[in-house]
């Protein structure tokens, strides 16, 4: 039986330029967790009524500032994915840019984003995930993630985003996979992942 194909090993420019295309696919009313100091701003669209959500307080007074500069009126919300403080089928969209690597509880997060999508919303993620279970980069993630979770807010280096937002529900429309350049790790996987909420 042949070996699965390797994804591609892209280059920063080149995955920016796929993350501004993934993001750039959403429209309408648009929530963004883990919204940082407001980075993919560049990439919405000009008809996306944005809302952040960032726990953080360093970065959400930034996203505030940078939020005002790109001309989104909504104040980002000081809350975790787990519980978000809106009501259900608040959003045509949900976006989440290197995010659920760090969510605590990511069941419960993506039960809590199905909650405020509106029937068939979009979820839109740009993700570093877990290697193929049994290769070496997976069992190097595996040893490596207990540091990552103490050194770097949360991260887990080997989950498997895209079973688990499987399990949730969600609907694969587009899935992208490649991989980039990371030390000391060397080629990190990535997945890119558009799908929708049930109806």
């Amino acid at each position: 039986m042949p070996l699965p194909e390797r994804p591609p090993l892209v280059d920063d420019d080149a995955l920016d330029a796929l993350e501004r295309d993934w993001f750039g696919r959403v429209h309408g009313r648009v929530l963004e967790i883990g919204a940082g100091e407001g980075e993919n701003f560049g990439a919405l669209a000009l008809d996306v009524v944005w809302t952040g959500l960032e726990p953080d307080d360093a970065r959400r007074a930034e996203l505030s500032i940078r939020a005002r500069e790109w001309g989104h009126e909504q104040a980002p919300l000081a809350a975790s994915a787990e519980r978000i403080p809106v009501p259900d089928a608040s959003f045509d969209a949900v976006i989440a840019s290197y995010v659920f690597c760090t969510v605590p509880d990511p069941v419960s997060a993506l039960a809590e984003l199905r909650r405020v999508l509106v029937p068939g919303g979009r979820l839109v993620v740009a993700e570093h995930v877990g290697a193929p279970q049994g290769s070496a980069k997976r069992a190097v993630q595996r040893l490596a993630t207990p540091a990552s979770v103490r050194w770097c807010h949360g991260c887990h280096l080997d989950r498997d985003t895209e079973r688990v937002i499987a399990d949730a529900g969600f609907r694969a429309e587009d899935v992208r996979r490649v991989r980039a350049r990371s030390f000391p790790l060397g080629a990190l996987p990535i997945l890119l992942y558009e799908g929708v909420s049930p109806a």
